[in-house]
């Protein structure tokens, strides 16, 4: 009996055979960095030249200098090998040496006749993901040449350099290396063609272990990564198990828009790693899905199965000759019972030429989670998980899908972390992460200057969320929800754990994202107007017996005084005031600049200090005489100062000592923050929310401050 209708799907194995970083420092390279950007750096027309290294510039320079190039931020040394089992001494690097392609053929190529998915072999390293994602853009000329870039050879102008781009968390970034490659008893240790005289495969994985710290770096990985770093496309990932019905129809209409298809077999245990099934497929292993056909089919599809005599001789013909060294084809079925999951990397427009192909309308925000400011934890943590960071996005436009009678608009959220693999060598991997979504509260609707606090989410469920939380460099799901305001909650797993992140939100109708973060404002009182005549003569006695024969009070004095207030609250933990922030206090409230406070001078600052005071035992929640960083936040927002998660991160990283704060450095942080928003206004002479300074006024303020 014949079953009519089901697709077969055509799939390919990859053969097996036997630090200068892209960093920029401090507050002013930030800038620089985001003007660059602002200006269209970044780009795939205008790369960011990764570490600093122009490609043109230094291939020039050896041309000129008859030198080959020697790349010195990716040496040919032991570390750019690896850290643990490559490490420097270690069994697998002994013996290893470094040679160019002409010390190892007489005739190198860098591509021969067209770089085909038969050009790349594995080495001795585990990251088959990588070389699955590199089959599958050699099916795309257009993609695969934004990553190998032309009029690369061995020939011409040849001066053992050589240059691939990559798609980086949200840039393309222009890596430069040498030829220099990893060779053991006159074969390349890695990725090698069949052939051995061709070597863009081998160099562009070389620029990839630049990319990620070195070539260990790469061992272990998911085919969505390498498919999204060639491409900037997104992912998304179905477990074939428990596969959507239309799944041959998403399959299909993804290989027509180009994008890339990778598959894999789970394993469950170490003894599972590239072992052999029943069907010959290999565990653990990436295989890259290169076509799908819908035919009549009756059994297996192995290459001299008898099956194929059921299938028509002219479509048989033409099944056949696509197929090249390593493929196979096999039944739909069959696939979703020998493979355990499949990735899909969608295009952007970014990556396509023809953008009639592209249905994405894609939206971009760069954050960060940071320990005791914006690395609140996932929903289980209920005390923190407000203060990670909150974007909200408008979905403006249903579907259009007229068998469909619910009025919804799709969307895909994709939250990716940063440069994870960079960290191993510290002993560091993935964070678990994920994402929440809420319906913006009505009071907030059309609001982009809020960022919605913990009774919020005590009081609300979330609508949407990430399917799972898992440690992956990214999670993404696709979403279908009526039109309406959103938020996403980005977060990992567990509260402290630090990292950068993108989030891309990518809507197939237009849709407006923006960041929901509190607009920085303070709430300034009138200056106390207060004259001698107020003061009672209890606190003129102190005073007086404070201040000494002068009646004003230095930063030494002020120092021991509040000392000594200080120590008599038991419930107040405290390292004591430091001369700095002192000079701070006096610096506040010294109207004549003598650097001293007269009794008026010293009894507002007493009255700010009592009110502080209550302001930090109600905010110190445990009574524990200190506060936590997040209580710190609504404590300073109590006090009048509404803050940013820039701000915030700035006030923790400065103020908190293991993500706690003391009584003194509570009243630094305020006192700091009140006399830079004064300065600010009386510099803001005509209230338009910006203050020019010349040179002398800004170092005076710094300075100063």
């Amino acid at each position: 009996m014949e079953e009519v209708g089901p697709a077969a799907g055509r799939f390919r194995q990859i053969r097996k055979a036997k630090q200068c970083m892209y960093v920029f420092g401090g507050m002013s390279a930030r800038i620089h960095y985001e003007r660059l950007r602002a200006e269209g750096a970044g780009t795939n027309d205008r790369a960011l030249p990764f570490l600093n290294q122009d490609y043109e510039a230094l291939k020039q320079e050896c041309l000129e200098s008859g030198n080959l190039f020697e790349d010195p931020c990716f040496p040919a040394r032991p570390p750019s090998l690896g850290f643990k089992e490559l490490a420097p001494h270690s069994s697998k690097t002994r013996g290893v040496e470094w040679k160019r392609p002409n010390e190892l053929t007489t005739d190198p190529q860098f591509i021969v006749g067209g770089a085909t998915r038969t050009d790349i072999c594995q080495g001795a390293l585990g990251d088959c993901w990588l070389l699955a994602a590199i089959a599958s853009l050699t099916l795309n000329d257009k993609l695969l040449h934004r990553v190998v870039p032309h009029g690369q050879s061995f020939t011409d102008d040849y001066a053992g350099i050589f240059h691939f781009q990559f798609w980086q968390f949200g840039d393309w970034v222009d890596v430069v290396i040498d030829d220099r490659l990893p060779v053991k008893d006159g074969e390349l240790v890695f990725v090698h063609s069949a052939e051995g005289s061709e070597f863009w495969s081998a160099l562009l994985e070389k620029a990839y272990a630049k990319l990620n710290g070195s070539y260990e770096a790469l061992s272990g990985g998911s085919t969505t990564e390498g498919f999204e770093d060639f491409t900037g496309g997104v992912s998304e990932m179905y477990e074939l198990k428990s596969a959507p019905r239309d799944l041959p129809r998403i399959i299909m209409k993804a290989l027509e828009r180009g994008s890339l298809l990778g598959c894999s077999i789970d394993i469950t245990s170490a003894f599972d790693m590239e072992a052999v099934t029943f069907k010959k497929l290999v565990k653990g292993h990436a295989y890259s899905v290169t076509g799908l056909r819908e035919v009549e089919w009756t059994g297996a599809w192995s290459d001299d199965s008898s099956e194929w005599n059921q299938v028509d001789p002219s479509e048989r013909e033409e099944l056949n000759c696509q197929k090249e060294d390593g493929e196979f084809w096999m039944s739909f079925q069959e696939f979703k019972r020998q493979f355990s999951r499949l990735e899909i990397c969608n295009l952007t427009a970014d990556a396509l030429s023809d953008d009639s192909l592209s249905f994405w309308n894609t939206i971009k925000f760069d954050g960060t989670w940071r320990r005791g400011s914006t690395a609140g934890g996932c929903r289980n943590h209920a005390n923190t998980f407000w203060i990670n960071p909150q974007y909200k996005i408008t979905l403006l436009e249903e579907d259009d899908d007229p068998d469909d009678p619910e009025v919804a608009c799709s969307f895909l959220v994709a939250l990716m972390q940063k440069d994870r693999r960079r960290y191993r060598k510290q002993g560091q991997d993935m964070h678990t992460i994920g994402f929440a979504i809420y319906e913006v509260p009505e009071e907030s609707r059309g609001c982009q200057s809020v960022h919605l606090k913990k009774e919020f989410f005590l009081r609300n469920s979330s609508c949407a969320r990430s399917e799972t939380f898992i440690n992956l460099r990214e999670v993404s799901t696709r979403l279908r929800l009526p039109p309406g305001e959103y938020l996403i909650v980005p977060s990992t797993f567990e509260p402290g754990k630090e990292a950068d992140f993108v989030l891309r939100v990518f809507t197939e109708k237009q849709s407006e994202t923006e960041e929901m973060d509190d607009e920085v404002s303070f709430t300034l009182e009138e200056e106390e107007d207060i004259t001698e005549e107020d003061i009672d003569s209890s606190f003129r006695n102190m005073f007086a017996q404070l201040s000494g024969e002068d009646m004003e009070i230095s930063v030494h004095e002020l120092r021991t005084i509040l000392n000594k207030v200080v120590s008599k609250h038991r419930d107040l933990k405290t390292d004591g005031f430091s001369l700095e922030s002192c000079r701070s206090m006096v610096s506040l409230l010294d109207k004549d600049g003598s650097a001293r406070l007269g009794i008026v001078e010293f009894q507002i600052l007493w009255n700010k200090i009592r009110k502080w005071l209550g302001i930090f035992r109600e905010f110190d929640l445990d009574k524990s005489g200190t506060m936590s960083s997040y209580e710190m936040r609504l404590a300073v927002e109590n006090a009048g100062f509404k803050l940013n998660n820039k701000l915030n991160q700035v006030l923790v990283a400065r103020y908190a000592d293991q993500e706690l704060i003391d009584f003194d450095n509570f009243i630094c942080c305020l006192v700091k923050l009140e006399a830079m928003f004064r300065t600010f206004m009386q510099m803001d002479k005509d209230g338009s929310g910006v203050a020019e300074l010349n040179l002398s006024e800004w170092l005076y303020l710094t300075m100063c401050g």
